[in-house]
Parts: structure tokens; sequence; C-alpha cells
């Protein structure tokens, strides 16, 4: 990645439906010139609290004030060595903490950190909150939950679709300032391409929303509006925690300039090569050269003329092998990649999925607008309804038309609207039976 590639980027934290106070932390610093960023590179990092009320939310914030503190004063350390020490950094700063104060005993926080550098995209993290690569038409998991779950899976005594217990489920393995020491996972650097997308976020997104959809909305919006629908997606879907969401966009390459072999631009295709093609391909040449030999000395040699026959049938016979071995291998592949690319699939440490726009999730989309208008309706909720209606018919509009595209940014943007108005409902509502309540207890 170059200096002179912009990154756009959007972060956004939301409280959620259930809770009562929000938990989680994120900060976005970017390098100020060349020289800081050839060092350190644009630093995002996302830390979700655990312990409960102010204990965790004090424990995310201690995690990003300390991490890019900490990175960027490091000026000796290659990036990933300095982000590691960063993370450890804050671990000590938690632990510290929480060792003053019997209250903040064993508080804790999930960290996850993308460092985006000359020499590419370096990962860090400790939990489950997790670090995404939207690239083409293809979502990728880059980092691996530190959870029991998949601790489990890790060591084979549990299959990617099993269903656990809650309680287990959620079981966090890893963390930020319980022990005195922490295991930060750092991987990287990878190579970056322009148009590449990152999105970091808490597990109050990815608990509720699906890899491919995370995929699509990322791949498809600008990253302001993928953040908002996202949370409105989680918040919509039950809002059960604290969902928080950065978004990073990786900027085209300056004019004039010759992409290396790994800034190909994304338009282009990825070609998987067969590690076997040339097997085939040689063995195919070989036959056919067998064959000429062979017809050609059955045609000079009158009285060996049998052994170029047989030569030339012995090559069409290896042919007709090849050609029955090269189909059973392509039919052996073709699933493999029909499954990348179009599920969810647990392969190693990360999990891959489409990130194609597809009709189900316009369609779902468009569901959770008609039911959203029908509640407004029927509880009367207050939102710009001009704005809402021109997004509504904007939406027709583009679905007539077949941009879909257009149609996921119009339905995001009538959803984003509608959301006020839910969530001033809910407040009015809450304050209603808060009311109640005290006119209850004022009464006995």
């Amino acid at each position: 990645m170059r200096w002179e590639q912009k990154v756009q980027y959007a972060s956004q934290s939301d409280i959620g439906f259930r809770r009562r106070n929000n938990q989680d932390s994120h900060v976005v610093t970017l390098s100020p010139d060349s020289e800081s960023f050839q060092a350190r590179g644009h630093l995002f990092v996302v830390a979700d609290g655990m312990g409960g009320h102010a204990v965790g939310e004090l424990a995310s914030k201690i995690c990003v004030d300390t991490i890019p503190h900490a990175y960027f004063k490091n000026r000796t350390d290659d990036i990933p060595t300095a982000l590691t020490a960063a993370i450890q950094a804050a671990n000590s700063a938690v632990h510290e903490k929480g060792s003053q104060n019997i209250d903040f005993n064993r508080m804790g926080t999930t960290c996850v950190t993308l460092a985006l550098g000359p020499h590419g995209a370096v990962i860090g993290h400790v939990g489950d909150s997790r670090l995404y690569r939207v690239r083409r038409d293809q979502i990728d998991q880059m980092t691996f939950d530190h959870s029991l779950e998949w601790e489990l899976i890790r060591h084979g005594r549990l299959k990617p679709n099993d269903h656990l217990l809650p309680e287990v489920k959620h079981v966090i393995t890893r963390s930020i300032g319980p022990e005195p020491v922490a295991e930060p996972e750092v991987d990287g650097p990878f190579p970056t391409r322009p148009g590449d997308s990152f999105l970091l976020c808490s597990d109050g997104l990815t608990g509720l929303v699906k890899d491919a959809e995370i995929g699509a909305i990322t791949k498809h919006l600008p990253p302001v509006e993928a953040c908002r629908l996202l949370i409105n997606l989680a918040n919509l879907r039950g809002g059960t925690d604290n969902i928080t969401v950065i978004i990073a966009q990786v900027g085209p390459l300056p004019e004039g300039v010759t992409p290396t072999p790994e800034e190909i631009s994304p338009d282009d295709d990825d070609v998987e090569v067969d590690p076997l093609s040339w097997v085939w391909l040689g063995g195919l040449w070989t036959t056919a050269i067998t064959f000429a030999l062979g017809v050609v000395w059955a045609m000079i040699q009158d009285e060996e003329k049998w052994r170029g026959g047989a030569l030339a049938a012995l090559s069409v016979f290896a042919a007709i092998v090849i050609g029955i071995s090269w189909r059973a291998h392509r039919r052996k592949q073709k699933p493999t990649e029909q499954k990348k690319h179009e599920s969810t699939v647990l392969t190693k440490a990360y999990r891959t999925a489409s990130a194609k726009l597809t009709p189900e999730l316009l369609e779902m989309l468009r569901k959770l607008e008609s039911d959203m208008i029908e509640s407004a309706k029927n509880d009367d909720w207050t939102y710009d309804k001009s704005a809402h209606e021109a997004a509504h018919r904007a939406t027709k509009v583009a679905f007539e038309k077949k941009q879909h595209p257009t149609v996921l940014r119009e339905l995001g943007h009538s959803i984003d609207l509608l959301m006020v108005g839910l969530q001033q409902h809910r407040k009015a509502v809450a304050a209603a039976r808060e009311a109640e309540g005290k006119e209850h207890k004022s009464g006995h």
C-alpha cells in the first residue's frame, strides 16, 4: 500500500436494544504524513469490554487509549512487533487497573486491530471481536475467534454447524486484562489491493448478521452507509449486545504508478491455477507425440508395421486414461470452488463467504422495510416522512430497472430514516413504563 492511496473509512458504535450502557470502544488513528505512514501506517482498533456496567466500559476505553499511544511511540520495531507490544501494553494497563480496586477484579476486554502500512495489512487480536476483508465478490474472516466454540472446532471436537448451549457458545478463551500477560495473535503483512475493504467489529454484529450479508453490504455501499445499515440490521434482529463497526477501504493507486503483482486491480480475475495442469498438458503432449511416432513407424517399416500400430494404440489408450482422470479431478474440485464462493465454510482458522449482492438479500431488506412501515403507521412513529417517501419511491424505480446497488443504497437510507422513528418510539415507551412504575410505587 502507498501513502498516496487515500483510505475512505467510517466508524459507528451503538448501545443496542438490550443493554443499558455501551461497553464497546473504538479508535481510528491515521498517520499525518508520509514518514509516519512508512514507519507505522494507519491504525484501527475495536474493543469489547467485559465485566458488566462501568467495568467493561472502562477496560475497553483503557485498551483503545493505550494501543495507539504505545504503537506510534515505538519507532524501533517493525509493524507486527510494535503491534504485539502495544496490545501487551494495553493488557498491562487494564490488568493494573483491575488490581487496584476489588470492584474491578478480573476486568477485561476483547480487542481487534488493523495496521494498514507500506507492506500491507497487519492484524492483531485477542478474543472474539473480528476483522474481515472484502475483496471483489468474497468476504474473508481474517481472525480466529478466541472462544471455546472455535477452539473445540480447531481441535476436531466439534463440527462448525453443531449447536452449543448459549452459556458455552460465548465463552472467551483469551482476553485483555484478567491475566498479567496476554496472548495476542498477530498476522501479516497481507498485501492489499485497491478497493479492498476491511471491517472490524464486536460480536454484537456477527452474532446477528451473516458473513455474506456483511460482505455484500460492505462491498456495495460507501463505508458510512454500510456501517449504518449493518448496525440497523443487527438492532432490528434483536440488538442483544453493543454493536461497533469500523470499515476502511483502500483507495486507488496514484496516477502513473505501475502496480506490483500484489496490487493487481480487484477488477481483474483472480485465476486459480490448477497445480496439476502442467501434468495433464504434459501427458497429452506425450501421448500425441507417441501416436505420431507409431503412425510413422507403421508407414515406413513393412516388416515391423505391427510395432508402430501397437505404439499408436497404446498412446490412444493412455490419452483416454488421462482424459478420464482429468474429468474426475475437475469434478472433485468444482464443489470446493462453488462452496468457497457461495456459502460460509470453516477453513482452518478462517471463514469465507460470497459478497455478491443477491436478490434474496434485497428481498429480505424490502420485507424488513415493509414491516417497519406497518409498525410506524400502527404506533404513529415520528420521523421525516417526506424524505422516507422519496427514498421509498427511488427504491421502486431502481428495482424496476434492476439497478441492484441503487436498490440497496435506497433501502438502507429508507431503513435509517425509519429507525429514527423506532428509536424515539422505544424511548417514549420506556419513559411511560418508568412513570407508571413510579406511580405504582407512590400508590403504595
